[in-house]
């Protein structure tokens, strides 16, 4: 099941969903009262999916290299992949929240 869902198609429709949500959500909440600079929530959204996919791959890295019989300890390959699964998780779980408050958003009544 995390193969499917740690596939590049599934990470990019993932991206293309959120950056949707996000250019919506920026055209409904300019704050023109403040100057200061905003974070741009897109991103974000964005430097934390690569951050993911960057710990899916090295977790896939090690494994593999672990496998071909190269000298990296066991303890290394599990960490890395703890890593990439929490890592995939979180992302995730921002993604379901993101969504809810979107949906809870425009589901309100005006």
């Amino acid at each position: 099941m995390i193969e499917k869902a740690t596939s590049a198609a599934s990470i990019a429709s993932m991206l293309r969903t959120l950056e949707t949500h996000s250019a919506q959500a920026r055209g409904v909440s300019e704050d023109s009262v403040s100057g200061a600079p905003k974070a741009d929530f897109g991103d974000f959204i964005r430097n934390a999916v690569n951050q993911t996919n960057s710990a899916q791959v090295d977790s896939q890295k090690t494994t593999s290299a672990f496998e071909s019989g190269e000298a990296i300890p066991l303890t290394e390959v599990v960490m890395k992949m703890q890593k990439a699964s929490l890592s995939f998780e979180a992302t995730l779980q921002v993604r379901n929240k993101v969504l809810k408050a979107y949906e809870d958003v425009m589901n309100m009544p005006v």
